[in-house]
């Protein structure tokens, strides 16, 4: 797992969130073998089994899933068993540049489509791409943006590389230069690690008391989408669907944020059809807060009509609750209120959150 910005990783196994490496070697859900969990009368929880760290399970209900992605409504996570994935024999990464946010996306769903077995995809519009090479001092075209790794034996990465170059000539992509050295890799990915702050930069004078933390929360898994914050200029939401129509709805999203007149660059792992916007706005004009709110609830209904999800990582918090009733019909919700009550009946953990 690949924690961004200030993440923890209980607060990522609470919001059932990923990072970068998600669409190779899974979110946090296939990768938490184990959490210890203290359940809301005080005692604790070892939802696998005290000491146990099976590959797979299937003995009982899968109390560990059911942690997962709780948002600190059923108990505080405090520690986390990790699946651990080998390191590649080689490793190459390299920086796309498109005419359009269509291009890039459509380059990644052929890309996916080819069966390339990339390690991490992920996505800038040109807004966020332009606040990302400012902010860090990297020199990137202001132009819709991925950012592509590959894993694997020094034989096959050349091979990826190939059918890589091939797709995204064939949408308009810039040429690849690739990298394999360790400063040059990580000094790209510090750079997308920092998009939160980069987009803050965005509006001179940020103060940011509360944000909708990229990729996790807190260790409890306290806070995500939550409604917005009177002092906070940050809002980050998300939403994820299906990757046959990441393309649609990416334009369609873009289209809507210029129509809207907001600051709200996109940036997203696309590679698993979840990307994010990050509105930076004024929260002393309440116009423009509204608009934010009106916006982030629109994103939701799209990615839902698409058959995705109103919410890949970040969680539903207060801000996607009459969201997620409309993403699981009302049997869906009763079924997790009666999970809820039953694991906590006083409703001591994070009341109104999520249901």
């Amino acid at each position: 797992v690949d924690p961004g910005a200030d993440a923890s990783l209980c607060g990522m196994a609470a919001t059932g969130a990923s990072g970068t490496n998600a669409v190779r070697y899974g979110t946090m859900r296939p990768n938490v073998l184990n959490l210890r969990v203290v359940l809301p009368d005080g005692r604790l929880l070892h939802t696998a089994g005290p000491r146990r760290q099976p590959r797979k399970r299937a003995a009982g209900y899968d109390l560990t899933s059911l942690f997962v992605g709780s948002e600190g409504t059923l108990g505080f996570l405090t520690q986390a068993t990790l699946r651990l994935h080998p390191l590649p024999e080689a490793t190459a990464v390299t920086v796309a540049s498109f005419p359009s946010v269509g291009a890039a996306v459509a380059c990644t769903v052929q890309v996916l489509q080819a069966a390339v077995p990339v390690a991490r995809i992920e996505f800038l519009d040109e807004v966020m791409a332009d606040a990302c090479g400012r902010f860090s001092e990297i020199g990137l075209p202001v132009a819709a943006t991925l950012l592509l790794e590959l894993h694997g034996s020094r034989h096959s990465l050349a091979e990826q590389q190939q059918q890589t170059e091939e797709i995204v000539q064939q949408n308009g992509g810039s040429r690849l230069a690739w990298a394999e050295g360790l400063e040059e890799r990580e000094q790209l990915w510090s750079m997308r690690h920092n998009a939160w702050y980069a987009a803050l930069a965005l509006r001179p004078g940020c103060q940011v008391r509360h944000k909708d933390g990229d990729d996790g929360g807190s260790a409890s898994g306290a806070v995500s989408d939550t409604a917005l914050p009177s002092l906070s200029q940050g809002y980050s939401t998300d939403v994820c669907v299906p990757i046959s129509r990441l393309p649609d709805v990416v334009v369609e999203t873009k289209q809507d944020l210029q129509a809207s007149g907001l600051t709200g660059p996109m940036v997203g792992h696309v590679g698993d059809g979840n990307f994010h916007c990050i509105l930076v706005f004024n929260s002393q004009d309440p116009e423009e807060a509204q608009r934010i709110h009106t916006f982030t609830q629109r994103l939701g209904r799209r990615a839902l009509a698409a058959g995705g999800t109103c919410t890949g990582e970040h969680g539903v918090g207060l801000g996607k609750r009459a969201l997620l009733q409309e993403e699981l019909g009302q049997e869906g919700l009763d079924t997790l209120r009666s999970i809820k009550a039953a694991l906590d009946p006083h409703n001591l953990m994070n009341p109104g959150k999520v249901l």
